[in-house]
């Protein structure tokens, strides 16, 4: 099929797009919500209806809902995710509308419109489950995806590429991702009298407080490695030395090595002068997405692109994690940041463009038919 007539068939099926959309938006998804979760995948199941020859299913892994299409090992996996950030009720503060231009309404960029390019790209493609596509919707992405690990992992036994759908990046693809790392400290004292006998206590607080300071020493700004101290509680009552203290630490790096320099760091922090008691939860979360994950793919992309007569495609490196960083660190060809061209991802101005769910689900549905080829 020339692309042209591809990209024109992309664009006739915006409105039905736009619909789907809609559908997916007003069906609020929070990740801690479970049933939420599972009347989303249902709703989405519901959609895709009619747009290609077999049912998506509903499956359950590690207690949580999960959205599939397709073999359950492919060699070309869409993987991408239907939970959000926003709690039931937002909808009613922040409604879904299209301008024409703009569809907003939370969750619409991240992921929602993408979701729904994905199954506009296989609709195009004219897939069938005999294709070796397959599509994977997770609903626990946003806080970790600790449930759909191992069914990310299954899915991908004999991969040779997958396309992630979440959002660009000021229409950029997400060429590599930052790793993420995640420590929960807890710091045992002892309690005592701060004003009748303060040195028979040991201030876990105060403890806290020096590795809080530490971990500025533990970030390389050269390297774009950041260790973040984001909550700290401590403490019981005004007159008592804290007895207990509890430290959470945000970790991004761009490699896996820098991952791990850092997680030795913590682990063997030691307070001086402080006998306190030190116990360290959490760990490496999502390994680094490198940039040689994505490189072969992106070339390809950019040259399909061409072929579109869409405009350049660019490539970018984020901060942010995603399930790509996971098949990344499983050695698997990937290629992020393939969904919503838009902005605002989990604020309020949150928005994705129209015309650009066409462009962008008929280059999803070259990467894949090019992916496919004998």
């Amino acid at each position: 099929m020339p692309d042209s007539d591809l990209l024109e068939r992309a664009r006739l099926m915006l409105p039905a797009m736009v619909d789907a959309v809609e559908a997916l938006v007003c069906t609020e998804s929070p990740s801690e919500d479970v049933e939420a979760c599972a009347n989303v995948v249902r709703e989405a199941i519901g959609i895709l209806e009619g747009w290609l020859p077999e049912p998506a299913r509903m499956e359950e892994h590690g207690g949580r809902p999960v959205w599939r299409w397709g073999p359950e090992h492919p060699r070309v996996l869409l993987l991408g995710h239907l939970d959000t950030v926003w709690p039931l009720g937002s909808l009613a503060r922040l409604p879904f509308s299209n301008d024409g231009e703009r569809l907003r309404g939370p969750g619409v960029f991240d992921m929602k419109a993408g979701v729904v390019q994905g199954w506009a790209a296989m609709a195009l493609c004219e897939l069938s489950e005999a294709d070796g596509v397959g599509m994977l919707l997770t609903s626990d992405e946003e806080i970790g995806s600790h449930a759909s690990r191992d069914v990310i992992r299954d899915a991908t036994q004999r991969c040779e590429a997958v396309l992630v759908l979440e959002p660009s990046l000021d229409g950029a693809l997400k060429t590599a991702r930052k790793g993420t790392s995640w420590y929960a400290v807890d710091l045992h004292g002892r309690a005592a009298h701060a004003g009748l006998d303060p040195d028979r206590g040991i201030n876990a607080l105060l403890a806290a407080s020096h590795l809080a300071i530490s971990t500025s020493g533990w970030a390389d700004a050269g390297l774009g490695t950041t260790v973040t101290p984001t909550i700290l509680r401590a403490g019981t009552t005004s007159n008592t030395v804290p007895a207990e203290a509890h430290l959470m630490i945000d970790v991004r790096a761009w490699t896996t090595e820098e991952q791990v320099r850092v997680d030795r760091a913590i682990r063997g922090w030691a307070p001086e002068g402080l006998p306190v008691g030190v116990s360290i939860g959490g760990g490496i979360d999502r390994p680094a997405m490198e940039e040689t994950a994505s490189a072969d793919l992106f070339i390809l992309a950019q040259g399909l692109a061409r072929d579109l007569g869409l405009e350049p495609v660019h490539g970018r490196s984020v901060g942010g994690a995603s399930d790509g960083n996971l098949t990344a660190a499983a050695g698997l060809p990937t290629l992020d940041g393939l969904g919503a061209v838009g902005d605002g991802a989990h604020a309020d101005h949150e928005w994705a463009s129209v015309s650009a769910m066409a462009e962008r689900a008929a280059l999803v549905a070259r990467l894949v038919s090019k992916l496919i080829q004998p």
